[in-house]
């Protein structure tokens, strides 16, 4: 089911894009760095259309014995690396938890992307507007929220979730009118009050 959600997001990559604009779609087997000197098996599926470029990275975490923090943290910081990180946040598709983050690239490109660890697998969902881009934002940020995991499982217990929902004492309300669903305790929603 992981692999039906990167696919999932992966069919999102040729209907975002303006359907005017020639796309060169890409879809490989690589080696992923998630830690320092450990490589993994990975699949990407990238696309560029117009000034964006939208890819999916799903990279092999079984039997590596790696720490989810570990994985996400150095994700972050190879992405991150000599542009500037603009938000850095908790993220959630249903019930899988991960981090969200926005960078500021040297080069004047800016990306929005998200990090999963969920059933063995590190899900990267990477949405880049090149420089110069005006058409960019709108699309990649709607690529970078495509993700669906459809088996309804969870990497977290009952107890956290519980836990982050009791943590987070915020009286902000949901597009429902809900209270809100955290992502974590450093979910900046948790800081809102009406």
């Amino acid at each position: 089911m992981e692999i039906q959600a990167s696919l999932h997001g992966c069919q999102a990559l040729a209907t975002y894009g303006n359907p005017n604009v020639a796309s060169r779609e890409h879809n490989f087997v690589s080696l992923y760095q998630v830690a320092a000197n450990r490589s993994v098996p990975a699949r990407v599926y990238s696309v560029r259309q117009g000034n964006s470029v939208l890819m999916v990275t799903v990279a092999d975490l079984a039997n590596t014995g790696l720490d989810e923090k570990a994985v996400i943290d150095h994700a972050i910081a190879t992405l991150s690396a000599g542009g500037k990180v603009i938000f850095d946040i908790p993220h959630r598709i249903y019930r899988v938890y991960g981090r969200q983050i926005a960078v500021q690239g040297a080069d004047g490109s800016r990306s929005t992307v998200s990090l999963f660890d969920y059933k063995g697998r590190l899900y990267q969902l990477e949405a880049k507007a090149l420089p110069g881009a005006s058409d960019g934002p709108a699309a990649t940020v709607r690529f970078e929220q495509s993700l669906v995991f459809t088996d309804g499982g969870s990497n977290r217990s009952e107890a956290t979730i519980r836990a982050i929902r009791e943590g987070c004492h915020s009286d902000a309300l949901n597009g429902a009118g809900n209270p809100i669903n955290p992502a974590g305790l450093d979910d900046p929603r948790c800081q809102v009050t009406r």
